[in-house]
């Protein structure tokens, strides 16, 4: 059991967590207030690529909930900032919407279909077999392969999408090269979550729908994980893997729950 008074900080998921698609979740904006109210740090750390932090926030708003920018990060960010890490100015040739590409411009990455040193995918409507092909012979030709989020699929409102681990594999399977993942469960993310929470992980809680993402990147990370059965992962899924999660809840409005049940306790 977790005790909720004592923890600093939450770092939540999103797809799965907060929403659907475009429909918000139950019980979430009951938790967003519990957070506020309880002064609690908190940041939504997505493995989604698409999406800018801003354009996060947007969708939030229009959903009723109002998170300013700055409790927003994406995998398009960690892939930004571990590239101006490894290889500052370095080029690339991307594949993925506005919240990589900006990503990649704000940290001084040129874009480059010739000869860019770094072949980097999100997931997005610009992949097509042309951009797939064109990928695949720039790997072949010696840039190095680079995965925003190792998510095999996500889910949407009827279903499930393949997700960037899912797109990247014909890049591997044609060229024999590995892809290097940046988002979820890559500890450098979570730490840099933890950094901007300004929180040890001893004080913080990693809230997700995804025992292969979430909960493990939590747990390897040295904080308490809770998996909210919102979204991918199930109670008979949560089974088949060799480690467990601190709690199992239905929704993130049940930490609400648990958290008033605790004070109520005292």
């Amino acid at each position: 059991m977790i005790n909720f008074a004592e923890k600093t900080g939450f770092i939540c998921d999103m797809d799965g967590v907060i929403y659907h698609g475009n429909q918000i979740l139950p019980g979430v904006a009951e938790f967003i207030n519990w957070l506020y109210q309880e002064k609690k740090q908190f940041l939504f750390l997505t493995n989604n690529s698409g999406s800018t932090p801003r354009e996060l926030q947007q969708k939030l708003a229009r959903m009723g909930l109002d998170v300013p920018q700055e409790h927003f990060y994406t995998s398009a960010l960690a892939t930004a900032a571990f590239l101006k890490e490894q290889s500052p100015g370095c080029s690339v040739y991307a594949i993925g919407e506005a919240g990589l590409l900006n990503a990649l411009y704000d940290a001084g990455i040129t874009m480059n279909d010739v000869n860019p040193d770094y072949v980097v995918m999100g997931e997005g409507k610009a992949y097509s077999l042309d951009t797939l092909t064109k990928a695949t012979n720039l790997v072949e030709k010696g840039a190095k392969l680079i995965g925003a989020n190792s998510d095999l699929s996500g889910p949407i409102e009827n279903g499930i999408a393949p997700a960037c681990r899912a797109l990247v594999a014909p890049i591997e399977l044609a060229t024999g090269k590995q892809a290097y993942f940046c988002g979820k469960p890559n500890p450098l993310m979570m730490r840099t979550g933890l950094r901007l929470l300004n929180c040890h992980s001893c004080d913080a809680v990693m809230v997700g729908d995804r025992m292969d993402t979430d909960v493990i990147s939590g747990l390897e990370s040295g904080m308490e994980t809770i998996l909210v059965l919102s979204g991918v992962s199930t109670r008979e899924t949560l089974n088949t893997f060799a480690y467990r999660p601190t709690m199992v809840l239905d929704g993130v409005g049940d930490i609400v729950k648990a958290a008033q049940a605790q004070k109520q306790n005292q």
